[in-house]
């Protein structure tokens, strides 16, 4: 299974009655689960395959506050907060360090994207810097970057997909939480017309109140409790270099490619805002939610078609809670990288950091990231199941901010 993340095997009994059951073991599941544990919530995190094992663990690894929608600034700069403390507060190192994101622009409609961005920053009292062509090659001495300008967050940072979740997986364990992993929840459970159990394959879990955190199949969840959750699912690709000496020091994005140190001493490069939205059947149901933004960044993203259509043609939208779900049937979201996509990223990288000229890829993946029509996270109350909470990812922006949003759903779905 690709990439390499961090095991954390799940438990082998279910747990008793619980406060909190948080269906999903990503970074926000997983965020939601320490945060109530640390509180002294009795919590069941359960995930239908393992944790990390889908977007949590396959995205870049950045971790910003600039660049966002507007309503996302207060998760990201108190997600940037609690980042600093999860190391010490779960006892995991999540490979979070603040080593500064640059962001650059060579065109027109680029240059008024980081100007509205450095706007942002002020508004909301980000540290961010403008460069000027010749600051922004000095901040990278080992290359040459086409740019007319730049944008520098040096309290930004990054983390490591592979360990951050773990990490707070394992945290939440030793503060009580109980971790299910090859566990799919089926249903949930109502009396008196509020949450009193998940239903899983493994068995019931009583709980009093639910946290859905299930990324790209949320929607798929919720359609059988009744619920439309306006959602399509983005192809991704991404790879990971072997140690280099001479690379950027920062985390860097532009129109080609998005770059990023890590700890091990290699990169984590991708092609940035070439977003490939798969063609299923939501695709059609979902067109009126979705036209607006397909216009406005029609140049960012283009359709795909690849198995993801068949998938979603053959998969149930209905089931009860003593059948087989399609959660059972697919553990783990594994798609095939695009290697094409991935070999112009390192095209583009090595034309602006020679260092790359001859290194070594190690790893190579894909993943499927889910999208509103809005690019903006759901964190609310199901109004159609008292009780619930709804934690929906959302395209590029879930990683860095998970911290925050884990809590505020356990916040709200804890009252």
């Amino acid at each position: 299974m690709r990439p390499y993340v961090d095991t954390v095997e799940g438990d082998a009994a279910l747990p008793g009655e619980v406060d909190l059951a948080i269906i999903g073991g990503g970074i926000v599941g997983c965020a939601a689960a320490f945060w109530a544990a640390e509180q002294g919530f009795r919590v069941a995190l359960i995930e239908k395959g393992r944790v990390a094992g889908e977007q949590s663990s396959r995205n870049w690894g950045w971790v910003r506050r600039m660049g966002r929608d507007a309503a996302e600034y207060p998760l990201g700069i108190e997600s940037l907060r609690i980042w600093d403390t999860l190391q010490q507060r779960t006892g995991h190192d999540t490979g979070f360090r603040r080593t500064g994101i640059v962001y650059t622009a060579q065109t027109d409609a680029e240059m008024a994207w980081i100007e509205s961005v450095a706007q942002d920053a002020e508004t909301f009292g980000i540290g961010a810097r403008r460069l000027t062509e010749a600051q922004l090659q000095a901040q990278f001495p080992g290359g040459t970057v086409p740019a007319r300008a730049g944008l520098l967050t040096a309290d930004d940072g990054r983390a490591e997909p592979a360990l951050a979740a773990p990490a707070l997986a394992k945290g939440a364990r030793a503060k009580g939480a109980a971790i299910l992993t090859n566990c799919a929840v089926r249903d949930i459970e109502t009396k008196g017309g509020r949450v009193s159990a998940v239903l899983t394959e493994r068995g019931r879990i009583p709980c009093g109140a639910a946290i859905l955190a299930g990324g790209a199949w949320s929607r798929l969840f919720l359609g059988n409790l009744g619920v439309s959750l306006p959602q399509l699912r983005v192809r991704g690709s991404v790879m990971r270099t072997e140690p280099l000496e001479g690379g950027p020091k920062y985390a860097l994005g532009n129109g080609q490619f998005g770059i990023r140190p890590r700890l091990d001493g290699g990169y984590t490069i991708s092609r940035r805002g070439r977003a490939k939205v798969q063609i299923t059947p939501d695709s059609f149901r979902l067109l009126p939610h979705f036209m607006k933004s397909l216009k406005e960044h029609r140049g960012e993203v283009s359709l795909t078609l690849d198995r993801g259509l068949w998938d979603g043609l053959i998969t149930p939208r209905r089931w009860s809670a003593d059948s087989v779900t399609p959660f059972e049937k697919c553990r783990v979201l594994d798609p095939e990288p695009q290697h094409a996509m991935l070999d112009q990223a390192l095209r583009a990288v090595t034309k602006v950091f020679p260092a790359f000229r001859d290194v070594k890829i190690a790893e190579k993946w894909g993943g499927i990231i889910d999208v509103t029509p809005d690019a903006v996270p759901v964190i609310d109350h199901a109004a159609a199941i008292p009780g619930s909470g709804d934690r929906h990812r959302f395209l590029r922006h879930g990683f860095g901010i998970g911290p925050a949003a884990g809590q505020l759903a356990s916040e709200m779905a804890l009252n």
